[in-house]
């Protein structure tokens, strides 16, 4: 009888319950202590803790710093961390509105004090730091957009990216990521031992991320990590160009490209001379490949940055990232063309006059292909080259080998582009070869007229071929003679 009357009293939820109840905060271990942001700090489990403070909350702010002496202050620190290591489903704006405000309030706090903090960290600090952001960035993803080719067309032309829901705390944990990293109160020497490869990779990882915003941080975050840590650094670049390569030759997309390469500009700005093996290695196998994409439009301006910056190091880089252009120049993409064409024009203003005589032929081969497109950008961005005081000076004193190559694009613009602006600017360009060197540009001519006349005279007599072809077609048409003209 004593056991139906007690079976039926309520009895008190349990800590699965709760959990459950809470459909927004993730799955803790049942065993709560003080590093749990189920604990309350003093050994209770938080629902003894709840019940002794009379309130049914399972997630309730803590004491504000200002509230409790300085000894106690980094223990303070700690139980937000625990208390920030709850996630919250952000798919539903209303869920646990409340719940996400003291989350929210917290990561600001804990980012006020690393910012201010008068001591050194502590190594149990750092640990739960780490842990704690890393549980916040370190999330799980949706499939890459890119990761189906068919996608990823589609992706490209989108105007608006893709924001993360969860942006409202990730951006202060961040904030707190990057202070903490920041900050002189951090021992290098100790942090290494919890920002270690592993925590590198991840960060790195985060870089395909679809929002802009994270990648920004992402940015500083890595650029300051590869500051404090030197013994990071070589990992560091390694790493980087391991995600260039698959982008280069695996999936043709990532969305921190452009990023990544901002961070490497200032490193390359960096680099001690002269420079060493490796760094001319990345130059050749990881930059200059990474023209190829057809994603290039989105991280093309850093890209060029960094060729720049190794050529203001070893201007003898030229002949090597010139031949590299022409081995990924395109050929039917004209919009990605006029793009290596701004990007030459960088090159050759970084070129030394004894450099340039290395790759001058296969270079201006190419230019007059583009000097003679039927695309009026194309052809009009390679004449503006000659806007260029340094790069002018450079053809004027190897016109002798120039001209001779680009004479017959130039004159058939000269008598024929479809474009006028084009028309117009080739024959600034003829006048500057003619008045420079008349006779070298009257022997260009008188040369181009002999080609036109042998090319006149061999289309009459394929043409004359032609139609005795078809007369004789005609007279034998009745018979099943096979017909040959000798």
């Amino acid at each position: 009888m004593m056991k139906q009357i007690l079976s039926k009293l309520p009895r008190k939820p349990s800590s699965k319950s709760a959990e459950n109840r809470d459909g927004g905060i993730s799955t803790f271990p049942s065993n709560a202590s003080t590093s749990s942001p189920f604990g309350n700090g003093d050994g209770l489990p938080l629902d003894v803790n709840n019940e002794v403070n009379g309130t049914d909350s399972l997630y309730e702010a803590l004491p504000s710093f200002r509230d409790v002496p300085n000894s106690d202050k980094q223990n303070l620190f700690i139980k937000k961390l625990n208390l920030c290591c709850v996630l919250f489903d952000f798919t539903e704006p209303m869920k646990d509105l409340k719940e996400k405000d003291i989350k929210r309030q917290t990561l600001v706090e804990l980012v006020d004090y690393v910012t201010s903090a008068d001591g050194k960290f502590t190594e149990t600090v750092v640990q739960e730091t780490v842990k704690m952001v890393s549980l916040n960035l370190f999330r799980s993803r949706g499939p890459q957009p890119h990761e189906n080719k068919l996608l990823e067309a589609l992706i490209l032309e989108e105007d608006e990216p893709l924001m993360d829901p969860t942006w409202p705390h990730v951006q202060i944990v961040y904030e707190l990521l990057l202070r903490f990293v920041a900050s002189p109160e951090t021992d290098p020497k100790l942090a290494k031992r919890y920002i270690d490869h592993a925590f590198v990779i991840k960060i790195l990882d985060l870089f395909d991320s679809d929002d802009p915003r994270e990648r920004e941080y992402l940015k500083t975050v890595l650029h300051r990590m590869y500051g404090k840590f030197m013994v990071h650094r070589p990992f560091i670049r390694k790493s980087i160009n391991h995600i260039f390569y698959r982008s280069i030759f695996e999936t043709e997309k990532h969305n921190g490209i452009a990023e990544l390469l901002e961070i490497l500009g200032s490193i390359i700005n960096g680099f001690a001379l002269p420079l060493k093996e490796e760094h001319k290695l990345f130059l050749v196998r990881a930059l200059i490949p990474l023209h190829k994409p057809k994603s290039i439009q989105m991280y093309h301006q850093q890209l060029s940055y960094c060729i720049t910056q190794f050529l203001e190091k070893d201007c003898k880089l030229a002949d090597t990232v010139i031949r590299g252009l022409l081995k990924y120049w395109p050929i039917t993409n004209s919009s990605k063309e006029v793009m290596f064409l701004g990007e030459l024009e960088e090159v050759l203003e970084a070129t030394q006059p004894q450099e340039f005589q290395r790759f001058m032929v296969p270079l201006f081969r190419q230019m007059s292909l583009c000097l003679s497109s039927s695309h009026f950008q194309v052809a009009e961005r390679s004449l503006f080259l000659w806007n260029n005081h340094h790069v002018e000076n450079l053809i004027r004193q190897n016109r002798k080998v120039i001209l001779p190559i680009i004479f017959p694009s130039l004159e058939k613009n000269a008598r024929g582009h479809w474009n006028h602006a084009v028309k117009s600017f080739t024959l600034n360009v003829r006048k500057i070869f003619s008045d420079i060197d008349a006779e070298l540009f009257e022997g260009c001519l008188q040369k181009f007229e002999e080609d036109q006349a042998r090319e006149e005279e061999t289309k009459l007599k394929r043409e004359t071929t032609w139609k005795r072809l078809e007369e004789i077609a005609a007279l034998n048409a009745t018979s099943n003679e096979l017909v040959l003209v000798s």
